[in-house]
């Protein structure tokens, strides 16, 4: 009798009290913390010069301003996951024609006086701009420029640009643009580290950006640490493991900011001759591209590069005949043995050291099937006339051609810009 009386106790005392506690406890950890009083900073002078959305835009991907996490403000990458990107590009695959998917995997040079007239004919999954596209123009020229090419284009182009700093400055070198041209890798971690590089980084995003520029073709992973060497000047100029910190800083802060990368040069430049000029070949061992010049770019892959541009030197250990950029073996090196998924791409096709091996019109065909998803052309109206020939007679595969296609658009849907 006595436990029987425990026990209605236990119910009608107890219990309400321990359901309201737990309740009370289980709002307490679902709660979302207070806002941050903290205002995210821009960078200065640069707010006027954020585009607004185009016709084919949307922000229906990107983190809303209005969020419980005080750091997710300033995220810009996309909340769909790689899944659903694929699945969404593959959508979009199953309404394009051949012409439209062989177009998509030329990353051309910009000319500006048939610019629209090669969107319409050429369908190209984007345009580089040079230093003389930049010469005499303004920031608002440049935008609206740009804006113009957005929308004659079917699908959002890629809009890049080689903006290293240093030796390397397309965009400023020209004070309309900047006050001064950026600094290179070496003097910006002189002056401050790795912090001074994350600067720079984020505010080459927002001018780039602000004119309508969605990749930037950096970083520069090769390692080199001699004066003397070609790529030098262009480089971080440290030993391996320095210069992968530096890519994974660079990378890391261009996602963030929401600006395509590149890195370049695969499998590493070394102390090459200019391929610009003419064939460069490389005989160095092939374990020291795993100890050394591997390790940049695998720092650059895990922090979630978008491209790898790959060199047109011929790297004897790997292919003695092709230059890398025509190599299916380093292709197989990059995708199987450094595990790398995102978009491939090629040097410019037409500088010296790929004139030296192969004709005009069959760089475009041998650089497809190497294993390139995307290549920079400036004598495009040649290379995709010569890659739709060879889909037509059987040489390169419709499903060959789809699976770079695939990989350009998730690109594309990360950025944003699709």
């Amino acid at each position: 009798m006595k436990s029987y009386k425990y026990m209605l106790f236990y119910i009608f005392f107890l219990l309400p009290l321990l359901i309201t506690g737990c309740g009370r406890y289980a709002s307490d950890i679902s709660s979302p913390p207070a806002q941050s009083a903290e205002v995210s900073e821009t960078a200065p002078n640069e707010t006027d010069t954020t585009p607004a959305p185009g016709p084919t835009e949307t922000t229906a991907n990107t983190v809303p301003a209005e969020t419980s996490d005080p750091g997710a403000a300033q995220q810009t990458e996309p909340l769909l996951s790689d899944d659903s990107h694929e699945a969404r590009a593959r959508e979009l695959l199953s309404g394009m024609n051949l012409e439209e998917k062989v177009g998509q995997l030329f990353f051309v040079r910009l000319r500006k006086d048939s610019a629209i007239e090669d969107i319409k004919a050429y369908h190209p999954g984007g345009f580089i701009l040079f230093g003389d596209d930049f010469k005499d123009e303004t920031k608002t020229g440049i935008r609206e420029l740009m804006k113009s090419y957005q929308s004659a284009s079917s699908i959002p182009l890629l809009i890049g640009v080689d903006e290293e700093g240093g030796t390397v400055c397309r965009v400023s070198k020209y004070t309309a643009f900047r006050p001064e041209p950026f600094k290179s890798p070496q003097n910006l971690y002189k002056q401050g580290g790795l912090e001074a590089i994350k600067t720079d980084t984020r505010e080459k995003a927002a001018l780039l950006l602000g004119l309508g520029i969605n990749v930037n073709l950096a970083p520069v992973c090769d390692v080199s640490s001699d004066p003397g060497d070609f790529i030098y000047r262009r480089s971080f100029g440290q030993e391996a493991g320095a210069t992968a910190d530096y890519v994974k800083t660079v990378v890391e802060e261009m996602k963030k900011d929401g600006m395509g990368s590149a890195l370049k040069h695969f499998p590493g430049y070394g102390s090459n001759a200019d391929t610009h000029t003419g064939s460069a070949t490389d005989t160095r061992d092939y374990d020291q591209f795993v100890r050394s010049d591997f390790l940049p770019f695998q720092a650059g892959i895990k922090a979630g590069a978008d491209s790898i541009l790959v060199s047109h030197n011929i790297v004897t250990s790997m292919d003695e005949k092709s230059p890398a950029s025509l190599s299916p073996a380093v292709h197989d090196i990059l995708r199987e043995s450094l595990g790398f998924q995102g978009v491939i791409m090629t040097d410019d096709l037409s500088m010296e050291a790929i004139k030296n091996v192969t004709s005009d019109d069959n760089t475009a065909v041998l650089a497809i099937t190497a294993g390139n998803d995307l290549l920079i052309a400036t004598d495009f109206d040649t290379q995709i006339p010569a890659v739709l020939n060879a889909v037509n007679n059987g040489i390169l595969t419709e499903e060959r051609i789809n699976a770079s296609v695939i990989r350009i658009l998730v690109w594309k849907l990360k950025l944003g810009i699709l």
